[in-house]
């Protein structure tokens, strides 16, 4: 698809938001008239980057976010606005530090070798009322909640207005879930090219909210908002196939469960960036509260807090379902979705062409027998631990691009900082009478 303005007198689009996303993930966009749409395709629209969470200061000339039309999504709850993935350009060439910038050039990058990685997601999100505070769903109690019909019949409204949209967009939504939290939920869909679903993800946590919101609820992805709960995972279905789909390289019948040895190498450089990689995949202060979480209510946090993996087997960091995929359990809601995928190529590619061993496959359970597991390495306890990592980490760094990486780090220890300036009710509850 190429002209706007003629795919919106096809489609009668009032408006496009012509949207790119920061290095927090946070969605900006503008919204643009069909009747501009066409000289804004070619100018671009003007966006102040220090407005946003990029690395620049108030002296920085305009940003300017040029449509990637091959995305554009009318959105069904509002079919006369259109949404549309763009990238941020500056003095003549593409932000170098725009998170879709990267992952795009990535995947042409590895692209030149015939190799294309392949993902799907499964992001949860938890139905809350409208300030958060609790769950939606005052009768969703059980212990035990995961699958729950009567839970998530309740919710059918919301949910499949969700999956029906989706339908309607042609992502091929194939099973809702009510998971392992009260009022928590998450809608599968069949896997894309990196891009594609990064683009889908980004997406995906706009409509739920805004169909949530629509329904006087509200949806959040944060990854631990109840701390007695299940967190909010996303977790990464991968394998890594040739350019025309045709073939994929991670299919070996004849390999260790169904994996070939590029896979197992992938996996390799998954497990060996794994710590620095926690600082994109578990971006927030509260990401720790998940994957380094006690026993929730269900009895499980069905998080990492290893780097291990193993075979169909949840309480490793990555888990083998069967042959020609992995999937990545470690990421959770909050990642940003153009870096997470962007970490993950970069990762699992130097684990291909370095051969990177995975080390011993695990076939045990990790919460209750880890502790025998003498030289599994733990992830990281605290953002400021998985920054640290990052910091040492000058291939990831290197591969994802010095200026998203710098800019990263310096907004994300500023973000650790406040943090710490953060007086807490438990400190006044354990320090008042020290």
């Amino acid at each position: 698809m190429g002209d706007l303005a003629s795919y919106a007198k096809q489609n009668g689009i009032k408006f496009f938001l012509f949207n790119f996303t920061d290095l927090f993930g946070v969605q900006r966009a503008k919204l643009v008239p069909a009747e501009a749409a066409g000289k804004m395709q070619k100018a671009g629209a003007g966006f102040a980057g220090f407005a946003t969470w990029l690395d620049q200061t108030p002296a920085h000339p305009d940003i300017l976010v040029m449509p990637d039309t091959n995305s554009v999504i009318p959105l069904p709850w509002r079919p006369d606005v259109a949404w549309v993935a763009g990238e941020p350009w500056m003095n003549g060439e593409p932000l170098a530090q725009a998170p879709r910038v990267v992952l795009r050039k990535l995947t042409e990058h590895y692209g030149k070798k015939n190799m294309k990685l392949m993902a799907g997601v499964e992001p949860e999100f938890h139905l809350t009322n409208a300030d958060g505070s609790a769950v939606s769903d005052h009768r969703d109690t059980a212990d035990k909640p995961c699958y729950d019909q009567a839970a998530i019949m309740r919710r059918l409204d919301v949910i499949g207005e969700i999956c029906t949209t989706m339908t309607k967009l042609g992502w091929g939504p194939y099973q809702n879930d009510h998971e392992d939290a009260n009022g928590q939920f998450e809608i599968n869909w069949n896997f894309n090219d990196a891009l594609t679903t990064a683009d889908q993800l980004a997406f995906f946590k706009f409509m739920v909210k805004a169909i949530a919101e629509k329904h006087g609820l509200r949806a959040t992805f944060m990854p631990k908002p109840f701390i007695n709960l299940t967190g909010n995972g996303c977790h990464v279905h991968l394998s890594v196939w040739t350019n025309d789909r045709k073939k994929n390289l991670f299919d070996d019948p004849k390999g260790e469960l169904g994996v070939s040895k590029l896979g197992y190498h992938f996996l390799g450089g998954l497990i060996n960036h794994a710590a620095s990689m926690c600082a994109i995949t578990n971006p927030t202060v509260n990401s720790y509260k998940r994957i380094n979480a006690p026993r929730t209510i269900s009895g499980a946090t069905w998080s990492p807090s290893s780097i291990t993996y193993g075979g169909n087997n949840r309480t490793h960091m990555v888990r083998i379902p069967d042959g020609g995929r992995a999937e990545y359990r470690l990421p959770d809601g909050a990642a940003n979705p153009y870096l997470l995928l962007a970490s993950i190529l970069v990762a699992g590619m130097h684990g291909v062409e370095k051969q990177i061993d995975p080390g011993k496959r695990l076939d045990i359970d990790m919460y209750a027998e880890g502790h025998t597991v003498k030289n599994a390495k733990k992830l990281p306890l605290n953002l400021l631990d998985a920054l640290r990592a990052f910091e040492q980490d000058k291939y990831l760094q290197e591969m994802l691009g010095q200026e998203v990486s710098q800019g990263y780090l310096k907004l994300k220890h500023n973000e650790w900082n406040q943090y710490c300036r953060h007086l807490t009710q438990w400190e006044r509850d354990n320090t008042l009478d020290c």
